[in-house]
């Protein structure tokens, strides 16, 4: 073998990595973002459980699940979730909260929502042995 059909394949190796090394990368990228936008959920559905008991408490209202959840989100959320918003509502027989917002990006120019709702019924006043 003169080595002729090896001269076709030079510089095929540097050609594939080019390729490859940046596909992989940014399949990297996207698990990382994935793990990201999962956390920023976590973050979204502790801050609405938070904010949904210290809003469904007898004596307490919508402002006390605001404060509850503007507080979690000061100290849990920067990191994950941004542009946080946060809604707490609350009837004479049920409060809702609801927590949105987007993860972090780690690849540029993909943005991932995050929004949790939940509700429950408030505290009512009863007598000392009902229900228990």
């Amino acid at each position: 073998m003169t080595g002729r059909g090896l001269a076709g394949d030079r510089g095929a190796a540097t050609a594939q990595a080019a390729v490859a090394f940046p596909a992989a990368l940014l399949l990297v990228l996207l698990v990382v973002q994935f793990g990201v936008w999962r956390h920023a959920v976590h973050v979204a559905e502790v801050t609405a459980a938070e904010a949904l008991a210290a809003a469904r408490v007898r004596g307490a209202g919508a402002g006390s699940g605001q404060a509850k959840a503007s507080l979690l989100t000061s100290q849990l959320g920067r990191s994950a979730l941004r542009d946080v918003r946060v809604s707490v509502s609350r009837t004479a027989q049920a409060a809702r909260v609801e927590v949105g917002g987007a993860a972090q990006e780690v690849v540029p120019f993909l943005e991932l929502p995050v929004r949790v709702v939940v509700h429950g019924p408030v505290e009512r006043a009863g007598n000392v042995g009902d229900g228990w």
